[in-house]
């Protein structure tokens, strides 16, 4: 059986895309392999950190999920 492809910063970008204001705004970058960094417009940081932090607690379910089927272990790091 062949590995699982897949490409956990475009999952990433594409989820904060469809919560954002200004999907244009999102930039989301892979830093040492497991670190994925996601940067989005001023105004739309709550919307992806969410009520008490359960919108960014459910990226980081979603890409610990993806690492998984990687065998890998992700970190997302939302920058203001």
């Amino acid at each position: 059986m062949s590995q699982p492809s897949g490409d956990v910063r475009a999952l990433v970008e594409q989820i904060a895309k469809a919560l954002v204001d200004e999907p244009d705004q999102v930039s989301v970058s892979q830093v040492d392999g497991d670190v994925i960094e996601l940067k989005v417009s001023p105004n739309d940081v709550g919307k992806v950190i969410g009520a008490k932090g359960r919108v960014a607690r459910a990226l980081r379910a979603l890409i610990g999920a993806a690492g998984i089927r990687l065998q890998k272990r992700f970190t997302l790091e939302i920058l203001e």
